[in-house]
């Protein structure tokens, strides 16, 4: 059997689930999947939509020209084939004839004749000029930019028509890029790059995605049924296998999905608990043993210190040195399986090639701890400020980012070393961001992340608000990592990038944070991405 292509973000390093093994197996297929959505998704517009639920409907509603796995290989998906020009800036995708639109316009379930058609090339053209006009205000958009045009379309000089991506006939799809890129074709595997109707689009009226009459699927699934009421229970996103698109290469193996939107983790593993649901993904496995459950960990998020850059202690690069010197992560994260030491940015579920990025730069370039130094450097920095103590200072952490026991770890290393108490300030989710965005802190645990499983995302972190883009010195990096035209070449960008920040001491990195996707025993091939928290289920099997 040819298993369904697992269309996962550029780089991605997936978690697939395996099975605790039963002998009387049968082929796992046709299961219905029960699964949670921590709330209600925000939209279905694969252009726009950004949040974890959307990910995962998203994920197993659409798919795009190329799909790369989990190996980190790009293949085709809706393309029959591409060819790419000499100079690496066109890219011609002749697309397959078998790849269907499906609105289930009378709700029977049944494909009509006038509710199943072709996906076109015009389709595409029309998702990126969306995806590349100022009004969308996609989130994506700025990864596009090396189309031609893009930068000039989301500039407003010109208009998204005139941008690089045109139909040839039907069934071709041309691509003209402002120079070569080796990250091109990585991004047309994501969501981001999906088609869209034009024509259904418009018929939604300014609604398309909101609900499941304003939705149309080019995917696996469709969405059967979306009801949410934000007062009420029972509020529930039901999908069933799109028919029209299941073939000898593309095989969907569950029978439908079922996914219960809940407000909290902790009726997500009441649900778990009673078996209600197959699956959910998590921060902490540790109630979960690999004997009774299939669990498997990512490590796609960095932790690392911030500095307000309007401090003024933190201003002083060499009182941020010194405090970096006297971190001895080893000792910090000894024991622990949710985390583990970190000394570059990029963390280790992002590949190139089908390696992890850190296999291809090693982080210990980047390892520091001397102790001593660090002493130095904080009498230094203790002069340089004109004070004898510095005080009043405290980590600001979200409780659900990292166990605040680690940082009672951090802050005794930097008394027993400097002579300098550091406090512990936990806060919700929600007042760490705000806090953040109003300058209300001092040093601050930052989960660093990508929107998608990429390192220029990761680096492009460095633009989103004021504490990163002073640890990056203001500097950007998206556009020079865009422009790489080798693999080789891409890893010293990223590299480069890297040891600018962290020589610049405005951001330290602490620990890799691992997330989990934990499933009930005899499930296999559930594929879960840390970066857009999307799991797909096209490829999965249930063996109970």
């Amino acid at each position: 059997m040819k298993i369904l292509p697992i269309i996962v973000s550029a780089a991605m390093l997936a978690a697939a689930l395996t099975s605790c093994g039963n002998t009387d197996r049968g082929d796992g297929l046709n299961h219905l999947y029960n699964a949670p959505l921590l709330g209600n998704p925000a939209s279905l517009d694969p252009q726009f939509a950004s949040d974890d639920a959307s990910a995962t409907v998203i994920k197993n509603l659409y798919s795009g020209l190329v799909t790369e796995d989990a190996a980190g290989n790009i293949s085709c998906c809706n393309a029959e084939s591409y060819t790419v020009s000499a100079d690496g800036t066109v890219y011609t995708f002749k697309l397959r004839e078998d790849n269907f639109w499906f609105f289930d316009e009378n709700g029977d379930d049944v494909i009509g004749e006038d509710e199943c058609f072709p996906v076109k090339a015009d389709d595409y053209v029309f998702a990126f000029r969306r995806l590349l006009d100022p009004k969308m205000k996609s989130p994506y958009s700025q990864y596009y930019t090396c189309i031609k045009g893009g930068t000039d379309s989301l500039a407003g000089i010109q208009t998204p028509e005139s941008i690089g991506v045109r139909a040839i006939g039907d069934y071709s799809v041309e691509f003209t890029l402002e120079y070569p890129s080796a990250e091109f074709l990585g991004l047309l595997a994501l969501p981001a790059a999906s088609p869209c109707n034009k024509e259904f689009f418009e018929s939604t009226k300014g609604r398309y995605g909101l609900d499941d009459r304003s939705v149309m699927s080019n995917g696996a699934f469709y969405v059967r049924t979306w009801f949410y009421d934000p007062y009420g229970v029972n509020n529930i996103l039901y999908m069933r296998r799109n028919e029209a698109n299941v073939n000898e290469s593309y095989e969907v193996c569950p029978s439908y999905l079922s996914f219960f939107i809940e407000q909290n983790e902790e009726d997500i593993r009441a649900l778990f608990k009673d078996e209600t649901i197959d699956c959910f993904t998590t921060l902490s496995s540790s109630a979960y043993d690999g004997k009774h459950y299939a669990v498997t960990g990512v490590q796609g998020t960095t932790l690392g210190f911030v500095f307000n850059p309007a401090d003024k202690y933190f201003a002083n690069a060499t009182l941020r040195q010194a405090l970096a010197l006297a971190l001895d992560r080893e000792a910090i994260a000894s024991g622990s399986k949710d985390i583990a030491p970190a000394y570059g940015i990029v963390p280790p579920a992002v590949k190139i090639l089908g390696r992890s990025y850190r296999e291809l730069s090693s982080e210990q370039q980047f390892a520091q701890y001397d102790p001593e130094t660090a002493k130095t450097l904080y009498e230094q920095a203790k002069t340089e400020l004109g004070t004898q103590s510095i005080m009043d200072m405290k980590i600001l952490v979200c409780g659900d980012t990292a166990d605040a026991g680690y940082l009672r770890s951090v802050s005794q290393q930097w008394q027993e070393t400097l002579g300098c108490y550091i406090g512990i300030d936990n806060v919700t989710e929600e007042e760490f961001y705000e806090r953040i965005e109003s300058g209300d802190y001092t040093i601050a645990l930052y989960p660093l992340s990508g929107d998608f499983c990429d390192a220029a995302a990761v680096m492009n972190e460095f633009t989103k608000n004021d504490c990163l883009k002073n640890a990056a010195g203001g500097a950007e990096f998206l556009k020079d990592i865009m422009k790489c035209t080798t693999a080789s070449g891409l890893v010293d960008t990223v590299t480069a990038a890297e040891q600018s920040i962290i020589g610049g001491y405005g951001f330290i990195p602490l620990f890799y944070r691992t997330s989990y996707l934990v499933a009930q025993k005899d499930n296999e091939e559930i594929y879960y991405d840390p970066f857009s928290g999307a799991v797909d289920f096209r490829s999965a099997k249930n063996y109970s």
